[in-house]
């Protein structure tokens, strides 16, 4: 499992992203799985959605040990 301070790092710098920046990271994401969302729903949520959608899926991308 990833370590506790992977999360917080993760997390500390979600935290400091703005909505285009969040917005174009969740977009371009590549990982284990795809992220396939308009932009039109991304643009109706609120900027914490955003940065739990990015989180979760850093969080679900790292391979677990």
């Amino acid at each position: 499992m990833a370590s506790t301070g992977y999360f917080d790092k993760e997390a500390t710098s979600i935290a400091a992203l703005g909505r285009n920046e969040l917005k174009r990271r969740i977009r371009s994401f590549r990982g284990r799985f795809k992220l396939d969302f308009t932009e039109d729903y991304l643009n109706n949520l609120t900027v914490d959605r955003l940065r739990h959608i990015l989180l979760a899926a850093l969080i679900n991308a790292k391979p677990h040990r």
